[in-house]
């Protein structure tokens, strides 16, 4: 037989896609914590998406592509009027969570932000429960969704504990979009030969490059893309349960297989020796570990590596805001993942720019003692040199322990510090903040401050009354849970 000649033995579907399938068919979640973080979050993730609603950059996306389309069941997207196909609904609510930067995080080999994934899960379980209601049957309640939110959750932070998709180039949505058809086309009721294949062509597609998040490329669409790999998700676990077969070795397939081809150590070299070959690192099975982990953006909206940063700088106005003109250096002391894609020196081209910069999301709440989107915007950044001023007087430094700790099981923490140095000699001393308001060492601490959040993100986009109404809902674990997913989605819409 020719050496070119490709045996056509086909195999069985790659271990990772069956270990995320079977956890999505077969898990049972019972942990309280999970579920009470899943009910916070939900809240959190919600308010930032209500927020975004001010800024018409978001809103210009929003909508059906044809304008007038009447879609019967469709899902509603939160805060408007729309109601779409799940696939677009998905796009939109995932767009408007991702696009202040305030949502949840997670902070591993790879970052990301698992509450992404409601906007598939929300879109999904709001159009079948409407259809089950017509047909006479019992919707879905928020239980699902609590549930599969949490799912979620796990399937991209524990891929993204150990395998840095960054390293290759690859953006973190890629994990969006793999957990969103999980959870997607179980609620969608998949088998487990379905749920494999959707899982296997969300592998199969181009990812996206990390291009747009970092300079001098950073743009708008890193605001966006999240809710794009959402809906990309609801529409393959579509695409399954319409009979489409799988491509089992998606992963592993030689030369063709996503391991090959994108997280190979060189994409050049085809014919590459087995130590430089890469696979995916999975150091623990599925379970509630990373929603109950889960790092919450509780006063800043601003990208997580520099959020304890933003805290120091907070601790610091009072001491620097009637010196400003006297500062000489501006110290910020941080952990490696930080320095590599939020550093930035020189212009700032836009508000999605300013908001990965640490050195800007530093400066401001130095002089104005706070930090809220609307500082990214050009008309704030136009007025006020002082904030360009600060950013060519910083320095930023690696401590070895921040970035050691930063990936350490048991910590996880985010550390940063800032001194500021005077030209009389003089400085304010070193504040340090290692772990943020949002982290799970500071739940007590942090709940009811997102409590205030959501309700002021509330009071954005409803009138008092209704304000109440929702918030007393989410308060209450067990009447949310049992509430059906479109009469707690009615409460959303305008």
């Amino acid at each position: 037989m020719s050496a070119n000649v490709d045996l056509n033995n086909r195999p069985d579907y790659d271990k990772v896609l069956q270990d995320i399938a079977d956890y999505v068919l077969t898990y049972t979640i019972t942990s309280p914590e999970a579920l009470d973080t899943a009910r916070n979050c939900l809240m959190d993730t919600l308010g930032c998406g209500l927020l975004a609603l001010r800024f018409p950059e978001c809103t210009k996306h929003l909508g059906p592509f044809v304008e007038g389309t009447v879609v019967p069941f469709g899902a509603r997207v939160p805060g408007t009027s729309f109601r779409l196909d799940p696939v677009k609904a998905a796009w939109d609510i995932g767009c408007i969570v991702r696009w202040l930067d305030y949502n949840d995080t997670w902070l591993a080999a790879e970052w990301g932000h698992p509450s992404d994934n409601l906007g598939g899960i929300l879109a999904v379980a709001d159009h079948l429960s409407q259809i089950r209601v017509a047909n006479g049957e019992a919707p879905m309640t928020m239980r699902a969704v609590l549930e599969a939110m949490i799912m979620a959750h796990e399937i991209q932070g524990v891929i993204a504990l150990e395998n840095s998709f960054n390293r290759v180039g690859l953006d973190h949505v890629l994990l969006v979009k793999v957990a969103s058809t999980a959870v997607c086309a179980k609620l969608m009721g998949a088998t487990r030969e379905q749920l494999l294949s959707a899982l296997s062509h969300a592998f199969v597609d181009g990812q996206a490059l990390r291009t747009y998040r970092h300079a001098p490329n950073a743009g708008s669409r890193k605001s966006w893309a999240a809710g794009d790999a959402s809906s990309r998700g609801v529409r393959l676990a579509d695409i399954a349960l319409r009979g489409e077969m799988g491509i089992p070795g998606v992963l592993t397939a030689p030369q063709w297989g996503f391991y090959d081809v994108l997280f190979s150590h060189t994409n050049k070299d085809l014919a590459l020796k087995p130590e430089d070959q890469r696979q995916f690192s999975l150091s623990q099975p599925y379970g509630t570990y990373v929603m109950e982990n889960v790092l919450f953006k509780i006063s800043f909206p601003a990208e997580f590596h520099a959020q304890t940063a933003c805290e120091a700088a907070v601790t610091l106005h009072p001491q620097v805001k009637d010196r400003l003109h006297d500062i000489e250096k501006i110290v910020i002391t941080t952990h490696e993942s930080a320095i590599r894609i939020i550093s930035k020196q020189g212009k700032l081209a836009n508000a999605a720019d300013r908001d990965h910069c640490i050195q800007y999301m530093t400066a401001v709440p130095l002089a104005f003692g706070n930090l809220i989107a609307e500082h990214y915007e050009d008309d704030f950044h136009a007025a006020h040199p002082i904030i360009d001023q600060l950013r060519e007087k910083m320095v930023v430094v690696e401590n070895p322990r921040y970035t050691r700790e930063y990936l350490e099981a048991d910590k996880r923490s985010i550390a940063n510090a800032i001194e500021v140095f005077f030209s009389d000699g003089t400085s304010t001393g070193q504040v340090e903040v290692e772990y943020p308001i949002g982290h799970r060492r500071r739940r007590d601490e942090g709940i009811p401050l997102l409590e205030d959040k959501f309700r002021a993100n509330l009071a954005t986009r409803f009138v008092s009354q209704r304000c109440a109404q929702i918030f007393t809902l989410c308060k209450d674990q067990q009447a949310l849970e049992a509430t059906p997913v479109n009469r707690f989605v009615g409460l959303l819409v305008i």
